[in-house]
């Protein structure tokens, strides 16, 4: 049940993928705002440790771990590490992605495919269930799932990447349904466009019709900063949410209205 303090995150251990920038480094900054003790993943090491440190100096708790999801014995790895060092893991935020092909669908090489799918499918799907388990083994948790308005209305020359958006957006449902009995909570977010380096292909392109494409159909007729995806984060690992599982809360400046 909620507290007085809705939105206290104290003594809660919390894992972000694709933590070293853009919305995730967003998102750890948030959860350690507010008391977590964050542990920054990514791919490499010194960007997960540069944000950590940084955390660690405005007075946060954070550590880094180096962890690539498209590997499953990465995952292993780390969870099995929360699990021994810390003794639990409360918070999951799966937000590591990839989108390796821009271009018509039809035009989409196995790779790419494969890439986008293994990291952005099977990454979120392996993190989500170690993560269940492991929080189901120590009283419960909250598990965020970053999806995208591509998952429901798909993007522009951005097929593969929509199509494992709406995936992870499924993913959550099935997992909530699944997971409640375990205490496990999750939900997910769909950001609209956001100026980040993951998304700057759109937002920072040479090409004038690409850039308006972007914010066209936004009623707030702007990108989204990192920083306005990390409060329905907060809210939705939160107190504030004991009772919601399943969601997925759209943070879109009005596009899917639009």
């Amino acid at each position: 049940m909620p507290t007085h303090e809705p939105f206290d995150l104290d003594g809660r251990i919390a894992l972000v993928t694709g933590a070293s920038r853009g919305i995730g480094e967003a998102i750890a900054r948030t959860l350690a705002d507010h008391g977590a003790t964050v542990i920054v993943s990514s791919r490499r090491a010194e960007g997960c440790e540069s944000v950590a440190r940084s955390i660690r100096e405005a007075g946060g708790k954070a550590e880094a771990r180096a962890c690539h999801i498209g590997e499953l014995e990465q995952i292993r790895a780390t969870v099995a590490a929360i699990e021994a060092e810390h003794g639990r893991l409360d918070i999951l935020v799966n937000n590591a992605a990839a989108n390796p092909y821009f271009g018509p669908i039809v035009d989409t090489e196995p790779a790419a495919f494969q890439k986008t799918v293994d990291v952005n499918i099977r990454g979120y799907f392996f993190t989500s269930s170690l993560g269940a388990k492991l929080m189901a083994r120590h009283g419960g948790g909250a598990i965020v799932n970053v999806a995208s308005v591509n998952g429901i209305v798909p993007g522009h020359w951005q097929g593969i990447y929509s199509i494992t958006k709406s995936a992870i957006i499924g993913m959550t449902r099935a997992f909530a349904r699944e997971c409640a009995p375990m205490g496990v909570r999750v939900n997910a977010i769909a950001p609209g466009a956001t100026d980040t380096k993951f998304a700057s292909a759109l937002i920072r392109s040479d090409d004038e019709a690409i850039r308006r494409m972007t914010t066209t159909h936004v009623p707030m007729a702007r990108v989204a900063q990192p920083n306005e995806m990390s409060g329905a984060v907060l809210y939705l690992v939160s107190p504030a949410a004991s009772y919601t599982t399943g969601a997925c809360l759209v943070v879109d400046g009005g596009y899917l209205v639009g």
